[in-house]
């Protein structure tokens, strides 16, 4: 008698050779990965991040930051066409995050989720973790930045634009810290959620779907997204307002501090806990030598090594 393990793959070999596919029940034929299997597909993805050198990551974050200014552009000209519609005026949010996610560039929330599974399997030390980190927001920012620069001085957007542009980011000055926080997590949890959520299905119509999906959430909930946030403030510091050091304190950094704490702690933890033991079996078997010890894993490269390279890249499409 076969074990049921041996039962299984038959079931499967089976499916596989017969003339249509049909499975019998639903449940044997899937369309998606099991939490391991995404694991694994993130932990491919987290060591191309690791490795990228810090010219690729800067300029890969740097066109992901500029690309947020096509949503902030396409915001304030649908809330200006539309009357500040709450529904209307959100409709091509997502388009910056589309162009982002679906084009591979490095978006700092996005990078909440793949890196930080290397560190808790202890693969990657926080010192590397950070550096990554800090290269990206550096990037999305000066993108950002820049992309606030054109429409605040080139009459990219018309006056009515312009002044909602100035309403929306305005809104998000004025805001209290706690409340910007709070909004901002939830931000971060839909933006890492995402991510995993990409690497859980097999095809890109399914992706693009849920990418826009979950982004306009964003500006229907009324949350707040770092990088967002820092061109809404960049824009009202080029057109004129002196909201720059206390725009990046009581603006920007909770939101940046939110996004943190929502991606990392609301998913990227509770989806690595809720992945099973065999997550463990495939960074090993996939080329990862040993795991850092203590002082590796808070010290980095000071205490010897901070990134273990072997692995074996694996087609994740």
């Amino acid at each position: 008698m076969p074990d049921g393990d041996s039962a299984d793959e038959s079931v499967r070999e089976a499916i596989d050779q017969s003339e249509h596919g049909a499975p019998a029940a639903g449940a044997v034929l899937r369309d998606q990965f099991e939490t391991h299997e995404v694991f694994q597909r993130i932990i491919a993805a987290a060591d191309e991040e690791a490795t990228t050198g810090q010219r690729e990551l800067f300029f890969s974050s740097l066109a992901a930051g500029f690309s947020i200014t096509v949503t902030f552009m396409l915001y304030a000209s649908l809330t200006a066409s539309t009357d500040s519609h709450p529904i209307l005026s959100a409709l091509l949010y997502p388009l910056g995050f589309v162009f982002i996610i679906l084009g591979g560039y490095q978006l700092y929330t996005e990078n909440t989720l793949p890196p930080v599974v290397l560190v808790l399997e202890r693969l990657m030390s926080l010192p590397r973790l950070l550096k990554i980190w800090g290269i990206v927001i550096v990037g999305n920012f000066a993108g950002g930045g820049f992309g606030a620069l054109v429409l605040a001085r080139t009459g990219v957007l018309s006056p009515d634009a312009v002044d909602a542009a100035t309403y929306i980011a305005k809104k998000g000055v004025n805001t209290d810290f706690w409340p910007l926080f709070f909004k901002a997590a939830f931000a971060g949890l839909i933006v890492a959620g995402v991510v995993w959520l990409v690497y859980a299905v097999r095809d890109s119509f399914t992706r693009l779907v849920i990418v826009y999906l979950a982004f306009l959430a964003v500006p229907l909930g009324n949350l707040y997204h770092s990088v967002v946030s820092f061109t809404e403030l960049a824009f009202l510091v080029f057109s004129g307002e002196p909201v720059f050091l206390s725009g990046l304190v009581w603006f920007v950094f909770p939101v940046l501090l939110g996004n943190t704490v929502g991606g990392v702690l609301l998913v990227t933890v509770v989806n690595y806990f809720q992945t099973t033991e065999e997550r463990l079996d495939i960074a090993r078997r996939d080329g990862f030598d040993r795991e850092l010890t203590a002082r590796e894993l808070l010290l980095g490269g000071m205490a010897g090594r901070s990134y273990v390279h072997k692995m074996i890249h694996e087609e994740r499409e």
